[in-house]
């Protein structure tokens, strides 16, 4: 089974665009950057050309040689089959933290041959760039973020009835049960796979729930073994300690990030730099408290109170080694830890429609929380996350009191509707936000009249 992914759409985009620059790819490992380019290149030009920095270092010669784009295309066609075409032939340079001169090259090629289309990917590329020092080319490249299969991309995949009828929703109204029940039961399964693309194929193609916990820890291994190869040797501790900290952390009934749960008498300026190498590689999410909901929501928020999440629910499941049976089963008693599942899981769904913006939080004398506040369009949006039908607790309603939102959202596993200025929705709709904003200010709009 092959999952759609909507980055290509966003690909497609930039192909036709007047102003088009050469895209620099970034995010976590394995979420298959290297599939999206390929399928990219495939389906919408005559030819694709890959160059793999890490597979073939003869490469990096080529660009120790020159800077021109011309010269550079000519010695580059003896290492491809296929002619390199302008607007016919996608350049793919992948693994691009392997070589410096291919990474600065991508200046000279926006300034000099922009009709040419190049992408460039590379593992950790956040985080080899400040190990090594490297330069890039700021202003001369786009920078594009890629996630994990989002749970909208996945329903695609597992059941396309139902993502068709969600996709075309006119109006916020209660759905059909039947529809409801499928989306609570996808969502589940989802929250057993994650994101990472090889899981998700193999829970779809009904390989069972031993070949998905296979191909998490994996990954798992693998990012363990990057700590080794693109961490400083004194970092390396730390980063793991962080890294298997999150399921206590966000155990929790308050998320806030505590330095004493990785290590007693911890300090933050010990472990700021290897927070900082997570958030490079992509692996974590950090999400700070504001002290009131201003515009612009990062003049306010206290950066020593944060919420650290995995970039992958799926990752976070199997790092905190809880069973796919427990997350299948709606009425299972975890209660902190299925909360932040819950919440991890909004998150991950919201991250590829914020535009490099990281949600923020609210608390208030420490006696209500509202998990995620957005600054969307010219409007401060309270988000409370429900991980079932309880939606008991007064935080969303404390907020309200004070600041008199004009829309406050509240997700959970109840019915979707609009009243009063609080949209209730099923949580596995949290992709589809952008769509459920244009649909409330329709209704304002029709109100207003």
């Amino acid at each position: 089974m092959e999952i759609k992914r909507d980055i290509i759409e966003r690909f497609k985009l930039w192909k036709d665009a007047s102003d088009r620059k050469p895209i620099l790819l970034m995010g976590a490992r394995q979420i298959g950057k290297t599939w999206a380019m390929e399928t990219f290149g495939r389906t919408c030009f005559d030819y694709c050309v890959k160059f793999d920095f890490d597979r073939q270092p003869e490469l990096k010669s080529v660009f120790q040689i020159t800077k021109s784009p011309q010269r550079l295309l000519k010695e580059l066609e003896l290492y491809c089959d296929y002619p390199i075409i302008a607007g016919r032939t996608l350049i793919i340079f992948d693994e691009i933290q392997e070589c410096e001169e291919a990474l600065n090259s991508l200046k000279y090629f926006c300034e000099e041959a922009p009709e040419y289309h190049v992408i460039a990917a590379g593992s950790l590329l956040g985080v080899a760039v400040k190990k090594r020092k490297m330069t890039v080319p700021v202003g001369k490249v786009k920078t594009m973020r890629m996630f994990p299969v989002s749970f909208k991309e996945f329903l695609r995949a597992s059941d396309a009835q139902t993502y068709a009828y969600i996709d075309s929703l006119t109006e916020i109204r209660h759905l059909p049960e039947i529809v409801l029940n499928k989306l609570r039961t996808e969502y589940r399964r989802y929250q057993v796979s994650g994101g990472m693309p090889e899981a998700i194929v193999a829970w779809l193609d009904n390989k069972g729930v031993g070949a998905v916990e296979s191909i998490l820890q994996d990954i798992l291994d693998l990012y363990e073994l990057d700590f080794v190869k693109y961490a400083e040797s004194r970092e390396i501790p730390r980063i793991r300690a962080i890294w298997h900290s999150l399921p206590a952390q966000l155990s929790k009934e308050n998320r806030k990030f505590i330095y004493k749960v990785i290590k007693t008498g911890a300090r933050s300026k010990d472990y700021e730099d290897a927070l900082l190498w997570l958030e490079d590689a992509g692996m974590i999410y950090r999400v700070y408290d504001i002290t009131k909901p201003g515009m612009p929501l990062s003049a306010y928020q206290d950066t020593d109170a944060f919420k650290v999440y995995a970039c992958d629910c799926g990752l976070l499941r199997r790092l905190a080694h809880l069973p796919a049976t427990v997350i299948t089963d709606p009425v299972a008693n975890y209660t902190e830890f299925k909360g932040a599942m819950a919440e991890n899981a909004v998150l991950q769904s919201l991250m590829p429609l914020l535009d490099d913006q990281m949600p923020s939080y609210w608390t208030s004398d420490r006696k209500a929380e509202v998990e995620f506040v957005l600054q969307w369009e010219d409007q401060i949006i309270p988000i409370e996350v429900k991980a079932e039908q309880n939606i008991n607790g007064n935080s969303l309603s404390e907020y309200n009191k004070k600041y008199n939102p004009s829309v406050r959202i509240r997700f959970s596993m109840l019915n979707l509707q609009f009243n009063g200025g609080l949209l209730s929705s099923p949580a596995p709709l949290a992709g589809w936000f952008d769509k459920l904003w244009q649909l409330i200010k329709t209704e304002h709009e029709h109100a207003a009249v």
